[in-house]
């Protein structure tokens, strides 16, 4: 949506047109009037608004609410939202919240001790600093503190706008790491498929202090295959173990069996063999006629394994071999990602100059990784959802 649209250097003037004398008025007020004035800073012009945040009103003057997030609120209230997470819908319903908030203030006491200047507006020098020298971007990131160690890595699109956001942002931790950065160091991927695993990778490797969350595994469970008795392949949720193979993984047990009822009812699937349902005759698909009774043996094993094996080459790697294609960090460069065996090798980069198309000295470029739940959920959810240039089949490697 942002490719054809004018960067703000070009829009400032006549943002500074429609706002001479007006309040800036929005949801979370403090958070908006912080990236305006950024952008502005960073042009060498102040930007000072008064500004009023309906968030703050909302609570005043509609209080005991459940939610106070835009979406939610305006729901409670009645009012129509269409566009959601679009400016020009977020903007539409903030006005008609802001016009049912005037009615309410009747004083208008509210309103007038809440219009105000944002007294923590202005940011730091040396952050601005820090903004304006990173890359606009795709790659991963790494905060620094003073004595040089790694406080915090994450990866984006856009790594200038992710920092913008950061330093903007007034959360407990966003605060703290505010405070102690001192530099920023990047590594340019080409693709968001590359900077997600070097993101996972390092910090899984450095363990900054800011990426509790991710220092760990992140998917505990995962979706694995057995053959019963009667040939049938049954499908099971289990707890995520390195040892055993996986078919993919979830971060936890309700979004395992959410996704295994999909893949039941997408599959034709019978229920009692995918664990959804416990029964010692037919599962309850079965008795709607959705099942076409593998749970009784009425359909045979070959027939209902063939289903299975679909699903099988769809959601999972863990047989193949293959090289993943897509951009570089430049026009003459590609990246190549190596699953061998099932197993994720590593990923390098590669000068189109050189029309390097021989699989074994594509395999020779690449840095070694290391394979886990976390990676290859990242890598099966990303060729699932999103497209790479190219995807390159390679004879299996023989066991060891």
């Amino acid at each position: 949506m942002l490719r054809s649209a004018p960067k703000f250097y070009e829009v400032a003037k006549r943002i500074i047109e429609i706002t001479d004398g007006a309040v800036v008025v929005a949801h979370n007020a403090k958070f908006d009037n912080r990236i305006l004035t950024t952008e502005f800073d960073r042009l060498g012009y102040e930007f000072n608004k008064n500004t009023l945040c309906t968030v703050e009103l909302s609570k005043e003057l509609i209080p005991d609410m459940p939610s106070y997030s835009l979406g939610k609120l305006v729901r409670s209230l009645g009012i129509p939202i269409t566009d959601r997470h679009r400016a020009q819908g977020d903007a539409k319903a903030t006005v008609e919240l802001f016009k049912m908030l005037l009615q309410k203030d009747l004083n208008k006491e509210i309103i007038q001790a809440s219009v105000r200047k944002d007294p923590k507006r202005q940011l730091d020098t040396k952050l601005l600093d820090l903004i304006a020298e990173a890359p606009s971007e795709t790659g991963v990131y790494y905060m620094h503190n003073e004595a040089g160690e790694i406080i915090y890595i994450g990866k984006s699109k856009n790594i200038k706008k992710r920092l913008t956001q950061h330093f903007t942002s007034d959360n407990r931790k966003s605060k703290r790491i505010q405070l102690e950065v001192s530099a920023i160091s990047h590594e340019l991927t080409g693709n968001e498929l590359i900077a997600l695993l070097k993101e996972c990778e390092e910090i899984k490797r450095k363990k900054p202090k800011y990426n509790r969350a991710l220092r760990r595994t992140l998917f505990q469970y995962q979706l694995g295959s057995f053959e019963d008795e009667n040939g049938y392949i049954n499908l099971k949720i289990e707890k995520a173990d390195a040892k055993k193979k996986a078919i993919t993984t979830f971060s936890n047990h309700q979004q395992a069996k959410s996704s295994l009822f999909s893949i039941t009812e997408k599959y034709n699937l019978c229920q009692k063999l995918t664990g959804l349902y416990k029964t010692q005759s037919h599962c309850f698909n079965y008795t709607v006629k959705d099942c076409e009774g593998a749970c009784i043996k009425e359909e045979s094993a070959k027939d209902y394994n063939i289903r299975v094996q679909l699903f099988l080459d769809e959601y999972s790697y863990a047989n193949q071999h293959m090289l993943v294609i897509d951009r570089g960090r430049d026009v003459d460069e590609r990246s190549v990602i190596l699953i061998e065996n099932g197993v994720y090798k590593g990923f390098g980069f590669y000068n189109l100059n050189y029309q390097i198309t021989n699989p074994d000295i594509l395999k020779s470029i690449i840095t070694p990784m290391s394979n886990n739940r976390d990676v290859q959920h990242i890598i099966q959810t990303y060729l699932k959802k999103r497209r790479v240039l190219k995807v390159i089949p390679l004879a299996p490697e023989p066991s060891n």
